[in-house]
């Protein structure tokens, strides 16, 4: 609670009853506070701009209060600093209660919920009433570009004081848009749950993957994380959150490092999967991963789907990162395509954290298949822009590297179309590529690759390497062991000396003069037919 709030609320009759149900001493500490409180953070703006609606009470003549609810498009009570909100009240409303009242007796009182997340916001303030001929300028800013009726006046109300309040006694509600999106989400999950039912009834698993007997603990690796949690985003998009099994403190990351889960593939098979760590980074108790199911994949996603429950232990390896944020303070733009929003949200998150300047850009499909969009936008406002591709909604690339700033670091993740787009675009305006950072999901193919010798010097082989295979998997195949970690080029783990022959670099991690003598395996193919490599 600010003094703000104490100075406006604890009048002497409120002090007295304070004092007569013993509640006195508790509250006395709040008038000794030294942040007085009486603006607006940037949380809160971004709170009062996200909602569609609002109480305010105002006071008549007579001392009667008058409650009235005001609703329009989210965004309307607008934050015009940290001292100022407005709202624009146009032609058609009749009902002059409010503004009678706030002609006779400026104070007013508002309080903004958030039904689904279990929030509310109280403000106290003086308002004014402002017509479009006194201050033109003013009522321009409260406009809403796809709203068009004519404003009469608008309602501008200086902050004095402003408190969050428990959420205790605050029901649940959802919108109607608000169960669609989430009706929507569990139809398409039974859908898919359907789906591989009858891919189960046609293609019977191994009963180490059937359904019936899954197991309770999958991996060998150092790090034992349970299932804590599990949360369906989107229809194709799963979260899991994964906590020690005695709650102790995990690893500490920084956004953008990514966690080698252990997973049971349809035959049978153990293997690993790679996920960015999603969650808060600035929480130590819980590491979150959010997982798209890809038919089409490679499997890893099916099975996480299938088989990580509630309580199943995974012995993990060690957090990993390798796409890490500067330690500049330059402004970051972050961009995201689809599920490449899992790392961006991390940073975004400790971005916001650290006080740095921050706006983001997330692409997807459609709403409904957007992971993580109404919590990024409950958190960062105005700073984030969102991107729909059934609304023919479309990031223009070209005029965001053009407009942003000339120190401006860039942050990519995504499908390969996107980087390369931003890759692209970059380039254009002449932004060194040192500003830009990016992390793949899946390796790099191309439709005219085609097959290449390779020689293994110090193995004293030649393999032949497939136009659908990549040179790490042929070098394996052929009972070479070779270090890997990420197998997209975002690690450099891979990475082996070339000896001979001309490789065509696919990968995300080595420097213009580490390319020079080196490639990563695990993406990279060549220019040349032949290539030569120190293994």
């Amino acid at each position: 609670m600010s003094r703000a709030f104490a100075d406006i609320s604890f009048t002497p009759s409120v002090k007295a009853a304070q004092s007569r149900y013993g509640s006195r001493e508790a509250n006395r500490g709040f008038e000794l506070v030294e942040e007085k409180r009486d603006f607006l953070e940037q949380r809160d703006a971004d709170f009062i701009m996200a909602r569609d609606s609002f109480y305010q009470a105002t006071i008549s003549e007579n001392g009667w209060p008058y409650v009235q609810h005001r609703g329009g498009p989210a965004g309307f009570l607008k934050a015009l600093d940290e001292k100022t909100l407005g709202y624009a009240d146009f032609s058609g409303n009749a009902q002059y209660l409010s503004v009678g009242n706030l002609n006779a007796t400026s104070r007013i009182s508002i309080i903004l919920m958030d039904y689904p997340n279990r929030r509310r916001l109280k403000i106290w303030g003086t308002a004014k009433i402002v017509h479009e001929h006194e201050q033109p300028e003013l009522i321009a800013q409260l406009e809403m570009g796809h709203y068009r009726a004519r404003i009469e006046r608008a309602v501008i109300i200086t902050v004095e004081a402003l408190e969050w309040n428990c959420p205790q006694h605050i029901t649940q509600r959802f919108s109607a848009q608000e169960v669609q999106q989430q009706m929507a989400a569990m139809l398409e999950q039974n859908r898919l749950l359907k789906q591989e039912l009858a891919e189960l009834h046609q293609h019977p698993q191994t009963p180490a993957t059937s359904p019936a007997v899954k197991p309770q603990s999958l991996g060998n690796g150092p790090l034992e994380l349970i299932v804590t949690g599990v949360r369906q985003l989107t229809p194709r998009v799963r979260a899991f959150e994964l906590r020690r099994p005695d709650g102790s403190a995990l690893p500490k990351v920084e956004a953008g490092a990514h966690l080698r889960v252990p997973v049971v593939l349809a035959d049978g098979q153990s293997a690993t999967r790679q996920y960015s760590i999603s969650s808060n980074p600035a929480h130590r108790d819980i590491y979150e991963i959010a997982v798209l199911r890809e038919a089409d994949g490679r499997g890893g996603s099916i099975a996480v789907h299938h088989l990580f429950e509630l309580g199943m232990s995974l012995h993990c390896d060690q957090p990993r990162n390798d796409f890490a944020l500067h330690t500049s303070t330059a402004p970051s733009i972050l961009i995201a395509g689809g599920i490449g929003i899992t790392p961006i949200k991390a940073m975004a998150q400790q971005l916001k954290a650290q006080a740095r300047t921050l706006s983001l850009h997330y692409a997807g499909r459609s709403i409904a298949q957007m992971a993580y969009r109404d919590r990024l936008q409950r958190e960062l406002g105005q700073n984030m822009h969102v991107y729909p591709g059934d609304q023919g909604v479309r990031l223009d690339l070209d005029q965001l590297m053009r407009e942003a700033p000339a120190d401006a670091l860039f942050y990519v993740c995504g499908p390969e179309n996107l980087i390369a787009a931003v890759l692209a675009s970059a380039k254009a305006a002449g932004i060194d590529q040192q500003r830009l950072r990016y992390e793949r999901f899946v390796a790099l193919h191309s439709a005219q690759d085609q097959e290449i010798r390779v020689e293994l010097r110090r193995s004293k082989k030649v393999i032949m390497v497939k136009h659908d295979q990549s040179v790490l998997d042929a070098v394996r195949a052929a009972g070479v062991p070779a270090f890997a970690e990420c197998e997209v080029g975002n690690c450099g783990t891979c990475t082996v000396k070339v000896l001979g022959g001309e490789p065509e670099h696919r990968d995300a991690v080595l420097s213009d003069q580490e390319k020079k003598h080196a490639m990563c395996i695990c993406v990279s193919r060549a220019k040349s037919q032949e290539l030569v490599l120190d293994l």
